[in-house]
C-alpha cells in the first residue's frame, strides 16, 4: 500500500520548531475491536507481592481453568475487601507494613477485572484515605490487598477459590446460566 505523506514545514514564530505531519494512509490495518477486548484495566503491585502472585500462577493447583494475573489479582482484592474486616485490615496494613516500606520498591503492572478495580477505587474513595489522613495510591491498595491474601492461612487455595466465585460472577452477569 502506497502511503503519502506531506513535507515537513516550519511553524510560523518558531523558526526552529518543526512541526510534522502523520503520512496519510498509516492507520491500522486491522483496529481493535472494542468487543473483543476484556474489561481489564491496568494497575501496578509491588514486586514482592507481584512475585507470590506470580508462584501462584505457576502452581499447579492453578489449573483447570489456568488463572492469569487478572484473575488472581482480582481474587486478592476480593479477599480483601470483601471480608467483614477487610478494610480494617487493609487500613492496619498499609498503616504499619507498607509505609515502613522503601517507597521506591519496585512495582509491576498488572490487570485487573474491572469489578475488582471499581472495588480498589471504593477503597481509594474512603474516608480513612482522605484529609486530613494521608492518601494511599491505588497501586498501595492493591498491594496491600495482595499481602492480606499472602497472610491467610490457606492463601494460595483461598486466591484460586475466590478466582473461581469471581469467574462465575461474570459469567452471571454476562448472563450465562448455570444448570
Amino acid at each position: 500500500m502506497a502511503t503519502e505523506t506531506t513535507p515537513t514545514r516550519v511553524s510560523k514564530g518558531h523558526p526552529m520548531q518543526a512541526e510534522m505531519q502523520l503520512s496519510r494512509g498509516l492507520s491500522m490495518a486491522s483496529p481493535i475491536d472494542r468487543e473483543d477486548r476484556q474489561p481489564t484495566v491496568q494497575t501496578g503491585v509491588w514486586i514482592e507481592e507481584h512475585d507470590w502472585l506470580h508462584r501462584i500462577f505457576k502452581s499447579p493447583e492453578n489449573r483447570s481453568p489456568k488463572f492469569r494475573f487478572p484473575d488472581l489479582l482480582g481474587a486478592c482484592v476480593s479477599l480483601a475487601v470483601d471480608s467483614s474486616d477487610g478494610q480494617q485490615r487493609l487500613v492496619e496494613y498499609l498503616e504499619t507494613r507498607l509505609t515502613q516500606r522503601d517507597p521506591k520498591t519496585e512495582r509491576r503492572s498488572c490487570d485487573i477485572w474491572s469489578a475488582q478495580f471499581e472495588q480498589l477505587m471504593e477503597a481509594h474513595r474512603a474516608a480513612w484515605n482522605r484529609f486530613p489522613n494521608p492518601m494511599f495510591e491505588i497501586d498501595h491498595i492493591t498491594t496491600g490487598c495482595v499481602a492480606i491474601a499472602m497472610s491467610l492461612p490457606d492463601g494460595q487455595a483461598s486466591v484460586l477459590r475466590q478466582a473461581r466465585l469471581n469467574l462465575l460472577a461474570r459469567a452471571k452477569a454476562r448472563g450465562v446460566t448455570t444448570n
